[in-house]
């Protein structure tokens, strides 16, 4: 590799774009998307994901691009592409794939390909590296190198940007893996941890997810039980936590493009190898059920309040993933909204930080919801489900959600954003 860095970041999403915005800081950097309609929005200024400055845009205006031909001349390709999963709960390696064949035709001796996608222990090796081998006729570790950084952004956090996360590096050999080193200790305050093996970092990664996924899971669960107690699990976590090693984690949806797809990874490459994996499935499909147990809670408690749900009219706060996230891929939003749909004669949602288009809502397009724009001033609600805990319905207030409620009417404050006292409905 030449003396001099040339970076290129292909995907500009929420892992992508912050870290070429870090990256151009410090080195000469092009920020790459196959979107050309995310590259038009980023060169006017406009990152719809909210994650970043726009200072930092404006500075890179220049920067961003949709033309493989300027990043041919890099030297050093980093790779933040979705990897989803398929219907069947199978990765997705469409992007993946297809990024890797875009920098196998430019690939020149002695380049590294950095890869942040979070995958499966083994797949950067296994699929990524032979289809760089494959259209640049180069030989892994003789005339390129590889390594593995797994991305660890947590979008809508404000207080753990990029820098302030310990990021694990590797490299296809020692050599490597200090070059991939010596370009993220150059953007991260946090420091980083050199891990021995790409292997190692993908399933340290992988993990991560696996474990909020079941530890969300076992929660959901126990609110289950305590629901046919009669007891509310808040109160219970509340009483829990006064306890100096209890692990605080609430009950509710688990949704997104991590925590909801990466165990899958894990789990695909586990049954490959023999071994089928009973915990995370488990923890995955407790999940998997939060939206219908939450309808069928609304349900029961509006009957036991005398409306009759066919003849109701509901309120949904919130469609987003995560809370002050506009981000609604993988979000069990939707699913709630689908599962109400089925049970409710209509339903007016409202989420104003979510980023919503018309394939959003492809499926529910010969069904009775409305998307509002702003709330009300006064409504009728027989239900209303906050699903998403956004700090701005926390502003609104409980008293302020109340008054869009008919008499008695129900709602179902999912994550717990208000006080006990409300006696609003919970998980």
């Amino acid at each position: 590799m030449s003396s001099k860095i040339n970076i290129a970041v292909l995907g500009l999403g929420y892992v992508g774009l912050p870290l070429m915005l870090a990256l151009s800081k410090k080195f000469s950097v092009v920020g790459f998307d196959t979107s050309h309609k995310r590259i038009n929005e980023l060169k006017r200024g406009v990152d719809n994901t909210n994650e970043s400055k726009q200072s930092d845009l404006k500075e890179n205006l220049n920067s961003f691009t949709s033309s493989v031909k300027k990043i041919k001349n890099c030297n050093v390709f980093i790779v933040t592409v979705p990897t989803p999963i398929k219907i069947n709960k199978s990765p997705d390696l469409k992007y993946l794939n297809g990024a890797c064949s875009i920098i196998g035709k430019i690939l020149k001796k002695n380049d590294l390909v950095i890869f942040e996608s979070t995958v499966y222990p083994g797949l950067t090796e296994e699929v990524c590296v032979p289809i760089l081998e494959k259209f640049s006729s180069l030989s892994y570790r003789q005339d390129f190198s590889v390594g593995y950084s797994p991305e660890r952004i947590n979008p809508g956090d404000k207080n753990h940007k990029i820098k302030d996360i310990v990021k694990v590096v590797s490299g296809s050999d020692p050599i490597a893996a200090e070059r991939v080193n010596d370009i993220y200790t150059k953007i991260i305050s946090a420091g980083t941890y050199v891990a021995s093996s790409i292997k190692v970092a993908e399933a340290a990664k992988v993990i991560e997810n696996t474990q909020r996924d079941i530890n969300i899971a076992l929660i959901n669960e126990l609110s289950r039980i305590f629901d046919l107690m009669e007891i509310d699990t808040n109160e219970v976590l509340e009483a829990a936590n006064t306890k100096w090693n209890f692990i605080d984690f609430k009950p509710g949806l688990v949704g997104g493009h991590c925590i909801g797809v990466d165990p899958y990874y894990l789990t695909y490459k586990s049954k490959s190898l023999g071994f089928s994996p009973e915990m995370i499935l488990a923890g995955r499909n407790t999940n998997e059920n939060v939206p219908k147990f939450i309808v069928n809670k609304s349900l029961k408690v509006m009957k036991r309040r005398g409306f009759v749900p066919k003849l109701s009219k509901v309120l949904m706060l919130g469609l987003s993933f995560k809370e002050n996230c506009p981000d609604t891929r993988n979000s069990k939003s939707f699913e709630t909204l689908s599962f109400l749909l089925s049970k409710v004669s209509h339903v007016d949602v409202y989420d104003p930080i979510a980023i919503t288009d018309k394939h959003s809502f492809e499926a529910f397009k010969k069904s009775n919801f409305k998307i509002l724009k702003k709330l009300p001033k006064k409504a009728q609600y027989n239900l209303i489900i906050i699903a998403v805990s956004h700090s701005i319905f926390k502003e609104i207030g409980a008293k302020a959600i109340k008054f869009l409620g008919s008499k008695n009417a129900v709602i179902f404050d999912v994550k717990g954003l208000y006080s006990l006292n409300n006696k609003f409905i919970r998980l």
